[in-house]
């Protein structure tokens, strides 16, 4: 029986979803909330905490364990900013070759996705998302 709650449903689809994306960056050793996470940095980089937080929707402590579990891995680092009072977080070499191994296992996940579900369909879902 399927449940009437959308919160429910939307969280069911969302564990699907990252299930297949996490399959396919696998071979990368990142999950699509560490890639996510990679991509943020490397377009804000150095990125503090904060920001990283803001760009993502992520409270600062969720954030900040995300980070640490990528610096221990070997993909980010944590340096003094401007600020010495915030660290701020760069990609290392290693986290730069993450992704760029990692974008065409996501581009390719992203168009089966699309043939499953179809472009018109995935661009009418995110309008309506984006409206939450």
């Amino acid at each position: 029986m399927q449940s009437q709650c959308l919160c429910t449903t939307l969280r069911a689809a969302t564990r699907r979803l990252a299930a297949t994306y996490d399959e396919a960056l696998a071979p990368v050793g990142l999950n699509v909330a560490q890639f996510s996470l990679l991509r943020r940095i490397a377009r804000l980089e150095p990125a503090s905490l904060t920001q990283l937080g803001e760009a993502a929707e992520l409270d600062r402590s969720t954030v900040g364990r995300n980070v640490r579990v990528l610096a221990r891995d070997g993909f980010v680092a944590l340096e003094r900013g401007e600020d010495q009072r915030e660290a701020v977080v760069v990609l290392t070499k290693q986290g730069r070759k993450a992704l760029d191994r990692a974008a065409p296992l996501w581009e390719d996940c992203q168009r089966h996705i699309e043939s499953r579900v179809g472009r018109e369909q995935l661009r009418g879902l995110k309008a309506i998302l984006e409206k939450i």
